[in-house]
């Protein structure tokens, strides 16, 4: 006797993160919308809404920092986006780092209008290899970059580095050598401990 079983499948909980700039003229609701109407074709619960209206070039976002929480705790399975300059605009390092976190969660992402962007997807691993050999690029271009002005500022005799603490190094002396500590000196004169200490050993 042939006995069937029967698989109950979890559908997969989803959040979805949207995001505006406030120079842009368009509103959220355009891409809600859309990603509410692909959810419930899939029979996708949509378990929270994420939607940050600021700038995508930094991922001080306050919904977006509470995406990342929310995944960090499973409370959902997939994020989902309209489109990668939606999640973020901070170029391709950043890009890769907030995949790979998410991944870390194992929470999956998934772009709306870029079906190559889905790690549920069969280009997933080709799309992170290729992310990530831009944002190696890039940090060498940084790299690169970073020695090139140090060796300019050189050349032009520019003095690298903190400049010098200024206060009065004389009155310094003078409340050392009548039994001031040297923090209650840095204190006094609104200097650093260890530029008193410095200055005054």
């Amino acid at each position: 006797m042939i006995h069937s079983v029967v698989l109950e499948v979890t559908p997969m909980r989803v959040a979805i993160y949207a995001r505006v700039s406030t120079r842009d003229k368009q509103d959220t609701e355009n891409q809600l919308q859309q990603l509410r109407e692909f959810c419930q074709r899939q029979s996708w619960p949509v378990q929270k809404e994420y939607i940050d209206r600021v700038s995508g070039g930094t991922s001080n976002r306050t919904q977006f920092q509470a995406m990342f929480d929310s995944a960090s705790r499973r409370e959902f399975d997939l994020v989902l986006f309209w489109a990668l300059d939606r999640f973020t605009r901070e170029g391709t390092l950043a890009t890769l780092q907030h995949l790979q976190r998410l991944t870390a969660y194992g929470v999956d992402y998934k772009s709306f209008t870029e079906q190559y962007l889905d790690s549920c997807g069969v280009f997933r691993d080709a799309v992170i290899s290729i992310l990530a050999t831009v944002a190696k690029q890039e940090r060498i271009r940084l790299s690169e970059r970073v020695h090139a002005g140090l060796k300019r500022a050189r050349k032009q005799g520019r003095v690298l580095g903190r400049p010098p603490a200024q206060f009065d190094r004389s009155k310094a002396r003078s409340m050392r050598d009548a039994g001031k500590s040297y923090r209650e000196i840095a204190s006094k004169l609104n200097a650093s401990l260890g530029a008193v200490q410095r200055a005054l050993a």
